[in-house]
């Protein structure tokens, strides 16, 4: 056990913190009143293709790091190189862990192992990297998300796995 842990971070408070910094009054908590609809997988984990969707801020050496707090851009990540090509930027959360190794955000390795082990039947060979947490929920809503959703049905994903920070 190491000698000193970092304290958790208190995202509510860091997030209220945030926005008073920019000038507002407060930040208006995304509601929703009927959440989505969970779909039922129709054959098991080893036989599925699954797409990988992290917002951690990662992107791969020699593609453009994410550069400010507004930015509802993505970054497709090949999954077919492990994660020693990854980088991670991100205004949001401690990048220590990540910059380590990207898996703790983005764990393509790990996901790579069940497939070896005849756990997963396959991972998409492109995965999305995103910056969550900063931007607004309705661009997410109206921009972002649609994108993603649109990439991931023509990788022909049976299931997506979403690792948020």
């Amino acid at each position: 056990m190491p000698a000193y842990r970092k304290p958790p971070v208190d995202y509510i408070e860091r997030t209220r913190a945030l926005y008073g910094s920019m000038g507002f009054a407060a930040y208006d908590w995304r509601r929703i009143a009927e959440p989505p609809a969970f779909a039922t997988l129709k054959k098991p984990l080893s036989e599925c293709r699954l797409g990988l969707l992290g917002s951690g801020g990662v992107y791969e050496h020699g593609q453009t790091a994410f550069h400010f707090r507004d930015d509802i851009s993505f970054r497709v990540i090949d999954t077919t190189r492990g994660t020693a090509a990854l980088r991670a930027t991100h205004f949001a959360y401690d990048l220590e862990g990540a910059r380590k190794d990207p898996n703790v955000v983005f764990p393509i390795d790990p996901l790579q192992r069940l497939v070896a082990a005849g756990e997963l039947g396959e991972l998409s060979s492109r995965a999305y990297a995103f910056m969550g947490g900063i931007y607004s929920s309705r661009k997410v809503e109206e921009t972002l998300a649609p994108e993603l959703v649109a990439r991931v049905v023509k990788d022909e994903v049976d299931v997506a796995l979403l690792v948020p920070v």
